[in-house]
């Protein structure tokens, strides 16, 4: 089975710490990476950049350091994860009326849309997207479930 993979999640493993709780417990995003040996994750193009922001934000403010974060962007990079592209009609239409609908940043609403797209489920810590995802009909990626 697979899956979207939003960068809270991945955000989680580079500091080693939940970011906020996701589905069942505290462990979800520990129990995301474990699924990763035998399932695929899918990301929006933006999670690249998600990432790479969210870890130079850490080391701006002394979370991370430089050499931390340049270690954490090597093996994020080097997990088996298909980016799907997204059609510019796209962003201006299905993504943006997502992020207006259901209160979310457009960032967030790529990551909704990819799943919807694709009826995949998606990975998450976000709250407001896991309850956006939820009135949308998506389900939550739950590590170990099968569908």
């Amino acid at each position: 089975m697979s899956f979207v993979l939003d960068a809270t999640v991945a955000l989680a493993w580079c500091f080693g710490q939940e970011t906020g709780t996701g589905p069942d417990d505290g462990s979800y995003a520990g129990r995301v990476l474990e699924a990763l040996r035998t399932q695929n994750a899918v990301v929006a193009p933006l999670w690249t950049l998600e990432v790479a922001n969210g870890l130079l934000t850490a080391e701006r403010r002394g979370r991370v350091r430089a050499d931390e974060a340049i270690r954490a962007t090597r093996l994020l990079l080097a997990l088996p994860l298909s980016l799907e592209p997204v059609e510019r009609s796209r962003a201006g239409a299905a993504i943006f009326r997502l992020a207006r609908t259901r209160a979310l940043s457009a960032y967030d609403a790529a990551y909704l849309e990819l799943a919807i797209r694709l009826g995949l489920p998606i990975a998450t810590l976000d709250r407001n997207l896991r309850i956006a995802a939820g009135t949308e009909g998506v389900e939550l990626f739950r590590p170990g479930r099968s569908r």
